[in-house]
């Protein structure tokens, strides 16, 4: 299920209806009972901070690093 935003075309009033996205259902203003129509918005995922790209690296005390190449307890370690 998903949920999407309609406005009525009569007064305006902008709500929220869940329904399957395979669907495409005539909906109706709880307000006044004039048909509304879909709306679209620019809602988006904001992700901050570190750590939400592979780019970004942690910062703190980790013993190990996958980036410096070998660990010092590393068998490979020349």
């Amino acid at each position: 299920m998903a949920r999407y935003d309609y406005k009525c075309s009569s007064c305006g009033n902008v709500f929220e209806v869940e329904h399957p996205m395979s669907e495409t259902p005539e909906v109706v203003c709880p307000s006044c009972g004039a048909p509304a129509a879909k709306t679209f918005s620019a809602n988006g995922i904001k992700f901050e901070g570190s750590g939400f790209y592979n780019t970004d690296q942690r910062s703190g005390g980790s013993s190990t690093s996958a980036t410096s190449g070998c660990c010092a307890n590393c068998p490979h370690n020349h």
